[in-house]
C-alpha cells in the first residue's frame, strides 16, 4: 500500500571555504541492526552550499535540505520539519565523520566521498537470457498512452503471458518501492520459465501519460484492460492464455478485469483485498499501530475516529459535502481539547485544510467505498490467492477469507489459497515486520512465492 519513508533531507547555504565538499557523499546508517545507505549531494553556490539527499533503499531521490553550513572543516546539515540533523568533521578529502540525529534517535555516521550503489541480490543483470522490448499502448477509453516492457522467453514463438499490476501509489514498470524492484524480479523469474510478462509504468509515471491525481482504481482497471487488448495484437502471445498477477491494490483491480473479460485464463492475487475499503483501512491502521507499540485503548479510540471519517466520505456524494463535513468533524474534536493544548486558530485552519484535502481525493473516496465482493463473485477463471503471514497492511486471514467467500458465492471452485510464514506485505522474509523495515531488507521477493506462482501458472496454461 502507500509508501512510508524515514525522512532525511537538505537545501541551503553557508560559508564558502577553501575545503570543497562538492559532490556526492555516502554514509551507512545502522537502524535496528540493518544498514540504510544515505547519499548527500552537495553543490557549491555563491554564498555557500546547497544540498539534496537520496535514500536509495527507500526509493527517495533529490530530497531538498533546509540548512547546510560548512566552516573550519565542520559540516552541519538540518531538515527542520523532520527534526533531523547531521554534524560532522571533514577529516580528509574522502571522509566526513559525524553524528546523525532524528528526534531521540542518535547514531554515528561516516560519509565517504562517492556513491555506493545499493545491492539487491535478486535483481537480474543484463544481458538477459530472454528477449525484452519496450512497448507502448493506448487506453482508448481515456486516450492515455502507456509505456512498459514486454519480456518474451524467445523472440519468436507463442507464449502464455502475465500482466503485472502494481499496488497503491504511482510506481514504475518495476513496481519500484523502498529501493526494491519486485516486478523486475518476478518478470525475470517467469520469463526464464517460459512465461511472457508485460509490466508497465502507472499512468503519470515514467513514460506513461495521464494524470493520476484525478484517477481511481476503476480508472487504473481501464489501463489494465488496455494492456490486455494490446497483448491480443501481438503474434507472440497466446490470447487464450493471458492472466494477471496483481499486488495489493493490483490484487483488487485484477478481479475487476476478470469480471468483465471472460477471456482471462487466471488470476494471482498477491495480498489482494477481500473486504470493503473502509474495513481494510481501519484494520490496517490498527495493525500498524499495534506493532508500533500504541496502547490498546488508543488503538480502539483511533478505530472509532477512523471509521467516523470513512463514514463521512462514504455517505456524502459531492466533494464539497465531504470537505465540509470532515472540517466540521475535525473542528469538533479540536474544540473538545483542553484550551492549553489547543493550537492557534491559524494553525488549526492550516492543519484542517491539509488533512481534509488528503482524505477527500478521488482515489481514496473510491477506495473507501469499494467492496470487492461484487466483482469477485463474477470471476470464473482459476484464482491463486497468496498472502504473507506477517502482512500488517492487508492482513492475511481477514482478506483471504473475504476473497474465498466471495468467489465461492459466485460458484467459483477453482481457488487455491496459501499464506506464507514469516513474510510481510511485500513478500519479504521479515524480522520486525514493520513498514520501515521493507527498505532495510536485502531480499526483494521470497523465492518460495516465485516458485509457487510459477508452478501454478504453468499447471494452468502450459
Amino acid at each position: 500500500m502507500k509508501k512510508l519513508f524515514l525522512l532525511l533531507l537538505l537545501t541551503s547555504s553557508s560559508i564558502l571555504l577553501a575545503q570543497d565538499i562538492s559532490g556526492s557523499w555516502t554514509g551507512i546508517l545502522e537502524v535496528q541492526g540493518a544498514k540504510l545507505p544515505l547519499i548527500f549531494n552537495f553543490t557549491k553556490a555563491a554564498d555557500g552550499y546547497t544540498a539534496t539527499m537520496d535514500s536509495p533503499n527507500q526509493g527517495a531521490k533529490g530530497i531538498p535540505i533546509d540548512e547546510v553550513t560548512f566552516a573550519n572543516k565542520k559540516l552541519n546539515v538540518s531538515f527542520l520539519e523532520a527534526n533531523i540533523k547531521f554534524s560532522g568533521t571533514w577529516t580528509s578529502d574522502a571522509e566526513i565523520s559525524g553524528t546523525f540525529e532524528q528526534g531521540t534517535f542518535t547514531s554515528a555516521l561516516i560519509l565517504k566521498k562517492g556513491v555506493v550503489e545499493t545491492k539487491r541480490p535478486q535483481e537480474p543483470v543484463k544481458p538477459y537470457s530472454y528477449y525484452t522490448e519496450d512497448v507502448k499502448f493506448t487506453n482508448v477509453k481515456e486516450n492515455i498512452e502507456l509505456a512498459g516492457t514486454l519480456s518474451l522467453p524467445k523472440k519468436e514463438g507463442k507464449f502464455p503471458t502475465v500482466i503485472l499490476i502494481s499496488g497503491s501509489g504511482q510506481q514504475n514498470r518495476d513496481s519500484e518501492i523502498m529501493g526494491h524492484k519486485p516486478f523486475l524480479v518476478i518478470a525475470d523469474y517467469l520469463t526464464r520459465n517460459g512465461i511472457a510478462v508485460l509490466r508497465y509504468d502507472d499512468r503519470g509515471v515514467g513514460e506513461s501519460k495521464g494524470n493520476p491525481t484525478l484517477s481511481t482504481s476503476a480508472d487504473f482497471a481501464n489501463d489494465g484492460a488496455a494492456a490486455i487488448a494490446y497483448l491480443k495484437t501481438r503474434k507472440e502471445i497466446n490470447p487464450k492464455k493471458i492472466g494477471i498477477i496483481g499486488h495489493s491494490e493490483g490484487g483488487m483491480i485484477a478481479p475487476m478485469l476478470a469480471a468483465n473479460d471472460k477471456s482471462l485464463a487466471f488470476l494471482v492475487l498477491l495480498a489482494g483485498t477481500g473486504v470493503p475499503g473502509d474495513v481494510l483501512l481501519v484494520d490496517q491502521n490498527y495493525q500498524v499501530g499495534k506493532l508500533s507499540g500504541i496502547t490498546e485503548a488508543e488503538l480502539q479510540e483511533a478505530k472509532v475516529v477512523n471509521q467516523s471519517i470513512y463514514t463521512i466520505v462514504k455517505e456524502n456524494s459531492s466533494l464539497e459535502q465531504v470537505k465540509t463535513k470532515l472540517k466540521a468533524y475535525f473542528q469538533t474534536n479540536i474544540d473538545a481539547m483542553p484550551e492549553a493544548e489547543r493550537p492557534s486558530q491559524k494553525e488549526i485552519e492550516i492543519a484542517l485544510e491539509k488533512e481534509v484535502n488528503g482524505i477527500a481525493t478521488p482515489w481514496l473516496r473510491y477506495f473507501i467505498s469499494y467492496n470487492p465482493k461484487e466483482n469477485l463473485q463474477k470471476v470464473k477463471c482459476p484464482v491463486l490467492v497468496l498472502n504473507g503471514e506477517k502482512d500488517i497492511q492487508v492482513t492475511p486471514t481477514l482478506n483471504t477469507q473475504g476473497i474465498v467467500k466471495s468467489l465461492e458465492e459466485g460458484g467459483n471452485k477453482k481457488v487455491n489459497v496459501q499464506i506464507f510464514p514469516g513474510l510481510n506485505h511485500l513478500f519479504q522474509h521479515c524480522t520486525t515486520c514493520k513498514l520501515e523495515e521493507y527498505s532495510l531488507l536485502d531480499e526483494t521477493f521470497a523465492p518460495e512465492v516465485l516458485k509457487t506462482m510459477t508452478e501454478w501458472i504453468k499447471e494452468k496454461v502450459m
